[in-house]
């Protein structure tokens, strides 16, 4: 007597395939634009961050820190900002921050 193997068919290798493919297609777009709002969020609160400190040394100075250096020297911000900051090109011009 012969014995029936029990495995799975071509075509149903390439159904399962397939659905797995469509899959990947629907998730990917939306995984990349999970990131890029998660970068732009990350942005925004360093400008919030860095705009707090330049008003701060506006108002302990008097004057408007000139220049992202100033804000690291005076110890408004950490040189973890300031390198996050040149790396998103934030530029601080008459105390405001620019993007």
């Amino acid at each position: 007597m012969k014995m029936k193997q029990r495995a799975f068919t071509l075509v149903e290798m390439i159904v399962v395939l397939f659905i797995i493919s469509l899959l990947i297609l629907l998730i990917l777009p939306n995984l990349t634009g999970q990131r890029k709002h998660a970068d732009t969020v990350s942005r925004d609160a360093l400008v919030n961050v860095v705009q707090t400190q330049a008003d701060l040394y506006a108002d302990d100075h008097g004057e408007p820190a000139r220049n992202l250096d100033q804000l690291v020297s005076e110890h408004y911000l950490t040189p973890a900002q300031e390198k996050r900051a040149q790396t998103v090109h934030l530029k601080l011009v008459d105390g405001r921050v620019e993007k």
